[in-house]
């Protein structure tokens, strides 16, 4: 069954990697090998993408004690989390540690359970170490619970970024995405120097596509669909700003010149949402340099 819907089949063509896109395909199955399984019992964090009641898309943070996200079997995995989404929902999953730089993606059917929620996984499948920025987790402790020291703020909600909002967005080096299309739910990552995100206006904004994996799995949503949910982190604080709104692609005179384009149409800005406390990053020897880097 080929895993790539009309959206993502007609971006692999206009890029001209419909072959490489075709070659790489089997890797994207309905099964959890015993390597992914063990890879998600480390993780202390996972990241959830879905339409909730309204069909507004937003991108969640999980957190929890290594173990908290855990394989029942080869095609579903147990979270001790309330699920963020309607029951039945299709949900898109990416679980990303930048101790290691690894991720991997799993999009399937969410449903409440007596632990917290379950996927049926559709899809699994990981991805390069591209773009990721190297972290090491400093508190909690890894090995212990993750119980916070100072709990979630109030969230504040809104339809437009503020000043203190648009520095963050532009200070970030990494932000999540959910997208969704008629065929289920997707989570994914895109990452890069500081200002790789641009601020257009308190209600706007846009990256570049930096060259990946040639599935075009995000993008193909958006040519689908257009809604999205993003999710910004401050690691070292723990707070999120979440995004919902509706993405389009700007295409550029060559192949490879592609730019997102984001209007926002609520955000919630929740303080000390995670527990987790991360160290300066890393940067990845991938991130493109932007026009007022160094050379």
């Amino acid at each position: 069954m080929n895993p790539y819907n009309p959206g993502s089949l007609a971006l692999q063509e206009r890029a001209g990697v419909r072959a490489l896109a075709d070659h790489i395909a089997p890797s994207i199955t309905p099964t959890l090998r015993p390597v992914a399984a063990a890879f998600l019992e480390l993780q202390p964090m996972l990241v959830l993408g879905a339409a909730d009641a309204d069909g507004r898309v937003w991108s969640t943070l999980l957190t929890g004690a290594p173990g908290f996200v855990r394989a029942t079997g080869p095609r579903a995995i147990s979270v001790a989390a309330s699920l963020p989404a309607p029951a039945g929902s299709p949900v898109g999953t990416i679980a990303l540690d930048p101790r290691t730089r690894r991720r991997m993606r799993l999009n399937g059917i969410g449903r409440p359970s007596a632990r917290g929620f379950t996927v049926e996984a559709e899809q699994v499948f990981s991805n390069c170490p591209k773009y990721l920025q190297k972290r090491e987790l400093y508190a909690p402790d890894p090995t212990t619970p993750t119980t916070p020291t100072t709990p979630p703020g109030a969230p504040h909600h809104g339809t437009a970024l503020t000043p203190d909002q648009e520095r963050f967005v532009r200070a970030a080096d990494t932000f999540f995405i959910a997208t969704v299309a008629p065929d289920g739910a997707d989570a994914s990552h895109r990452g890069g120097n500081p200002g790789f995100v641009r601020v257009d206006s308190p209600t706007e904004l846009s990256w570049r596509d930096y060259p990946g994996n040639s599935m075009f799995l995000t993008l193909g949503n958006l040519e689908s669909d257009g809604r999205a949910g993003l999710l910004f982190l401050d690691w070292s604080s723990g707070t999120t700003l979440q995004l919902t709104g509706r993405a389009h692609i700007a295409y550029g005179p060559e192949a490879s010149d592609r730019t997102t384009r984001f209007r926002i149409e609520r955000s919630v800005e929740t303080p000390n949402a995670s527990p987790l406390r991360w160290s300066s990053p890393l940067y990845s020897p991938a991130n493109p340099p932007l026009s007022q880097d160094p050379v």
